[in-house]
């Protein structure tokens, strides 16, 4: 196993398009996840995509601590997600009603490797499903809401080039972490 660079925003594998992965269980995607396992560790994050270690391939993993769940909600653990589909959802649809509240938004705080020491106020559907496969090629659908399910949006825009400020509807609201939280601590933002 090793650490991997993560590309810093500017790099254009970040702005591009991941291809699919043709084999998830083929040995370099393996091996891929153990890197990108550990250099996850190394970095203290939630969540990493292959193109935030300089492989344009549909692979993310994540986890969710037990302190980021909702009520009664335990951890989640770590997940490897191969050619991941999200499907906004909303809470409390009745079954057959369609994708009614499908564009139910919350913005909270974001940050990212690809951006250190900087953070902003992203909006995100607040429930979601996740479609699509593990490192067995085993089929992975789940739903999520919250800090889940905004773990899961942030990390498979990475698939698509996109970056949490370009979701950002005031600028305003993006800085760097201690200047913001100094400014949130002296009531001059919303929290």
């Amino acid at each position: 196993m090793a650490l991997l660079k993560i590309a810093r925003m500017g790099t254009p594998v970040l702005a591009g398009v991941a291809k699919p992965v043709a084999d998830p269980t083929a040995p370099e995607i393996v091996r891929l996840v153990e890197d990108m396992r550990e250099t996850l560790a190394d970095s203290g994050g939630v969540g990493l995509a292959a193109p935030q270690v300089h492989v344009p391939l549909r692979l993310v993993i994540f986890h969710v601590p037990s302190s980021r769940t909702g009520e009664g909600e335990g951890a989640i653990p770590e997940t490897v997600l191969i050619n991941p589909v999200i499907t906004p959802l909303s809470a409390g649809r009745p079954e057959g009603e369609g994708e009614a509240g499908a564009d139910e938004m919350a913005e909270d705080w974001e940050g990212c490797l690809s951006l250190p020491g900087l953070t902003g106020r992203v909006p995100r559907h607040t429930h979601i499903r996740y479609d699509g496969v593990d490192l067995t090629g085993a089929p992975i659908s789940r739903e999520a809401k919250g800090f889940h399910a905004r773990v899961v949006q942030h990390e498979c825009d990475h698939l698509d080039g996109i970056l949490y400020p370009m979701r950002m509807t005031d600028m305003a609201e993006f800085g760097f972490v201690e200047e913001m939280r100094k400014a949130l601590a002296s009531g001059g933002r919303e929290g």
